[in-house]
């Protein structure tokens, strides 16, 4: 007899060598020389999806019903060779946007939704539940028989052995032990797990020879090849029937296998984990296109030969085909090609419990406690300057949490199903991922709402046709539930929902999990309308490939660096927030300073730091609470740009903004004791408002309509058309935050953060905000000359890149299109003051109309009327700005040979001569 001691010493070397591969793969990584960067690595490591169920269940499979067991791997290999280029975008969004699992994937394309990545969380837990308990249960089966040999006694149920004396029991305590030494190291989820990707494909590379050593034992050492072992069976009344298409379920079950098993390649939390969030190089895709098949045909290749032979060796089903692969070798006496399979069964069965329990706990931390605990307990938060440890407490709960519910399925549950059944409950349950997620980064105009309405009703569809017959099978609720339905309404049958019969169970809830599920996120996504941060994400996603590395964004908040650094360290601690910022400052070539004030850059940067420990939605909330009181001052214009950005139908609701803002205007100056001047001023800034909504409105609508009624036009006067909606909807958002800027500015609620500022960082600042106008007009040169020896100004760093952004953007607004030059220069004066010009060689304004302009340049800052047509508000928010800081601007132009707009600001010593600095700064503000 192979005693069980025996069979445990084998089994703790081998998941010894497993502990040792994964700590010299981090060790490795830690030194900076990684392990993994191989597409071989790659490969293999993706083949987790080879689990217990490939190496006992597909036997079973085709022991009942012949190559049924095909669709199974199938399914991923047409993923790979047809879908290479979904993935590789997977991959490039995830990258990017450094997305931690498929929940952080899903809540991040539809505006971060926290309460969506909750949702996504709860339905991988519950639906990978029975699949962690498959192999659990094939790790105690395949343990319970081997240690009987030489006999072959089937084991008794799982439910009836005593716990403590339960192997799958112990399983789950080394797994999770394994799963929290290597899967949370580092409360940073987005970081490679190195050494755990080293181990995973170490397995895969075990199992494989145990499965090939198996099939070649009993293809070629039991029968003469492949030849004899099919000729025998075929000839086999009882076996012959395992060659016909009816014995593997027909076309329906063939089809409806395919496509759960390709969807579930990529959407299992195991296989988006080693795919997508440990993948090194997008480019391994390349040649894990064939790698990864090759290695599905080669595990595949002796499961009919092994389930026949097993078939011939046991008739009468005196033994559970699932074992096949163990008791064939111990019907023959080979202990050792038994014990080797045993190996091969321990390492599909562990590399999958391993992976899936550290991206689930991944999801439940990231994307259910934690978005709980900034709602439900910052009070309690607040108080805590060091989260991580917190974070890591959590992560580590929910692994020992998920492999514990695992281990109470199968005790309960999972004795009432075959392995493969089991597992293809879970299929079906990943397989409710895939309309959010194809549609995301296919579809733009997919929304949040949808998203939820589809996920929500395909999962409840799920636990009603396939998760409550498992109770029912296992006697926990009645049996006739399923017979005849619920209260004996034979239409709700779980099993013929609304008189469907005649199909499978998983193909049945397949057809209707994804009736329902593709409708309603269609139809509600049609129905409803995005918020502008589902806009902004749904851009990025789909068009990933035209986003720049880093991405970019709209940044109005107004907080520090030391902010975003005290933020990241309560999350991730002081070592990794530091290593993080010094990398920043490395890659950007630029100095960070506590003190200064934070741009989009710096804030995009550590939000995807924070995301890539807490997920994208917390990331989110947590950056919004730094900057709360600013987030709730722009409130109105976040709401008029959602609004603005939805082009035609959304162009009425502007013209209702305008008047409300018209309305809002008046009553600004309702105190105003002169009420002539006053109705005057309302009448002209209403007027010059609505003209100014009123030109892009009409072009948004023009162009929206020809692309809406002309769905044959071209693509490239298509796209034109597109990029003129888009430019017109960008000149909408400025003039409304021009509009609110001056009405801040007149009410006195601008704050004035005076500081002493070199010239070149304000030029600088200036010209990165304004360089997507370069990039949208490539036939536009610029040439910038300023000095090295600029004395430092005393003024508001944020404002006066303001003027400098204004006068570029008319710079380029109105210099030649076809060859033009904008040219900047900066030098200093003798009075001590600091001069810059922006000249561009447009059309030019005459001589006499240069006073007129800044004439009503200066009444529309004191006044919010009398703009020059066509000129926008900036000028006059540049002219108002100038002048708190004792600057002041003018024009020099001639027809046709360009407008130079100068700004002359005093030097910091010079304002510090007008006046005690600190009574400046408190007269200023």
């Amino acid at each position: 007899m192979l005693g069980g001691y025996v069979i445990v010493t084998v089994s703790f070397l081998y998941l010894s060598i497993l502990f040792a591969i994964a700590y010299y793969g981090d060790r490795r990584a830690d030194q900076g020389r990684s392990i993994i960067a191989s597409p071989y690595i790659f490969a293999l490591s993706i083949a987790v999806y080879a689990t217990a169920w490939t190496f006992y269940g597909s036997v079973g499979r085709a022991a009942s019903s012949g190559v049924s067991f095909l669709p199974i791997y199938l399914g991923p290999t047409l993923t790979f060779i047809l879908g290479w280029f979904l993935i590789r975008k997977i991959i490039r969004i995830s990258k990017v946007n450094r997305i931690t699992s498929i929940a952080d994937f899903v809540a991040s394309r539809y505006g971060k939704s926290s309460f969506l990545g909750g949702l996504v969380t709860i339905i991988a837990v519950v639906g990978i539940m029975p699949y962690i308990s498959l192999q659990l249960k094939a790790i105690s089966t395949s343990f319970a028989v081997l240690q009987h040999y030489p006999d072959i006694v089937m084991p008794a149920k799982l439910g009836s052995t005593p716990v403590l004396q339960d192997t799958a029991l112990y399983v789950a305590v080394i797994m999770a032990a394994f799963a929290i030494l290597f899967g949370t190291r580092h409360i940073d989820a987005s970081e490679r797990h190195e050494g755990m990707v080293a181990a995973i494909a170490f397995e895969s590379v075990v199992k494989l020879f145990a499965f090939l050593a198996v099939g070649l034992f009993v293809t070629f050492g039991i029968y003469g090849g492949f030849g004899e072992v099919f000729s025998r069976a075929a000839t086999d009344p009882a076996l012959a029937r395992l060659f016909t298409l009816e014995a593997a379920g027909g076309y329906t079950s063939w089809i409806s296998l395919t496509l759960v098993s390709m969807a579930a390649i990529v959407l299992l939390p195991r296989q988006f984990q080693v795919l997508v969030v440990e993948n090194v190089d997008e480019r391994h895709i390349k040649k894990a296109i064939w790698l990864f098949p090759v290695y599905m045909l080669l595990i595949n290749i002796f499961v009919l030969p092994i389930a026949f032979g097993g078939l011939l060796h046991f008739p009468g089903n005196t033994v559970d085909t699932d074992t096949f692969v163990l008791t064939v070798p111990m019907a023959e006496h080979f202990w050792t090609i038994a014990l080797f399979a045993f190996i091969g069964g321990l390492s599909a069965a562990t590399g999958m419990i391993i992976v899936e329990t550290i991206a689930l706990a991944t999801m439940v931390s990231n994307d259910l406690v934690m978005p709980l605990l900034l709602h439900f307990g910052r009070l309690h938060l607040s108080e805590r300057k060091d989260l991580s440890g917190l974070m890591l407490a959590i992560r580590r709960s929910a692994i020992i949490f998920v492999i514990l519910l695992g281990y109470a399925y199968v005790r309960l549950i999972g004795e009432s199903y075959a392995l493969v059944s089991i597992g293809l409950m879970s299929f079906v349950a990943a397989a409710q991922f895939a309309p959010a997620i194809l549609g995301g980064i296919l579809w733009k105009g997919a929304t949040r709402l949808g998203a939820m309405a589809g996920m929500s009703a395909g999962f409840l569809v799920w636990i009603y046709t396939l998760l409550l017959p498992s109770f029912a099978r296992s006697g926990w609720i009645s049996e006739s539930f399923v017979q005849d339905g619920p209260w004996g309404l034979a239409l709700f049958s779980p099993y013929a929902l609304l008189g469907l019969s005649g199909l499978d169970p998983i193909a049945h809830a397949l057809f209707w999990t994804m009736v329902i599920n593709i409708g309603l996120y269609a139809a509600v996504s049609l129905m409803t309308t995005q918020t502008m941060i589902e806009r902004s994400q749904a851009v990025q996603f789909v068009d990933i490939f035209k986003q720049p590395s880093e991405g970019a964004r709209i940044w109005r908040g107004r907080a520090t660096i030391g902010d975003l650094r005290r933020l990241s360290n309560r999350f991730i601690g002081e070592t990794l927030t530091d290593q993080a910022f010094q990398r920043f400052e490395r890659d950007r070539e630029r100095r960070l300073d506590d003190a200064h004030a934070a741009d989009a850059d710096i804030v995009h940067y550590a939000e995807r730091q924070l995301a890539g420990a807490i997920g994208a939605a917390s990331a989110r909330i947590m950056i919004a609470s730094v900057l709360r009181e600013e987030m709730h001052d722009i409130d109105e214009v976040m709401q008029i740009l959602d609004e603005a950005s939805q082009l035609v139908v959304y162009s009425r609701q502007l013209e209702e903004k305008s008047q409300q803002l018209e309305a809002a205007t008046a009553e600004l100056r309702a105190a105003n004791e002169r009420l002539k001047e006053l109705d005057k001023m309302k009448d002209d800034f209403v007027s010059t408002i609505s003209h100014e909504f009123r030109t892009p409105l009409t072009s948004i609508r023009s162009f929206s309509e020809i692309v809406h009624d002309n769905p044959d036009i071209p693509v490239e006067q298509r796209k034109m058309f597109l990029g003129t909606i888009v430019q017109e909807t960008e000149r909408l958002t400025r003039l409304v935050n021009d509009i609110l800027d001056l009405a801040k500015m007149q009410a006195g609620q601008t704050d004035w953060q005076l500081a002493r500022i070199e010239p070149r960082k304000v030029i600088d600042n200036a010209l990165a905000a304004t360089a997507g106008l370069f990039a949208k007009n490539p036939r536009i040169k610029l040439e910038c000359r300023v000095a090295e020896d600029l004395p430092r100004i005393l003024v508001d760093a944020d404002r006066i890149t303001q003027v400098l952004v204004n006068l570029i953007s008319n710079a380029v607004k109105f210099c030649d299109k076809d060859n033009g030059l904008i040219t900047i220069v900066g030098r200093a004066e003798e009075a001590g003051s600091v001069l810059i010009s922006v000249h561009d060689n447009g059309v030019g304004i005459a001589r006499e109309d240069h006073k007129k302009i800044f004439e009503r340049f200066r009444q529309a800052g004191d006044t919010l009327i009398g703009k020059p047509q066509g000129t926008g508000l900036g000028l006059p928010i540049s002219l108002h700005i100038l002048e708190r800081f004792g600057g002041t601007i003018w024009v020099e132009s001639e027809l046709g040979k360009g407008a130079t707009f100068f700004v002359r600001i005093p030097s910091a010593a010079s304002s510090a001569e007008l006046s005690h600095p600190a009574t400046a700064a408190r007269e200023v503000t």
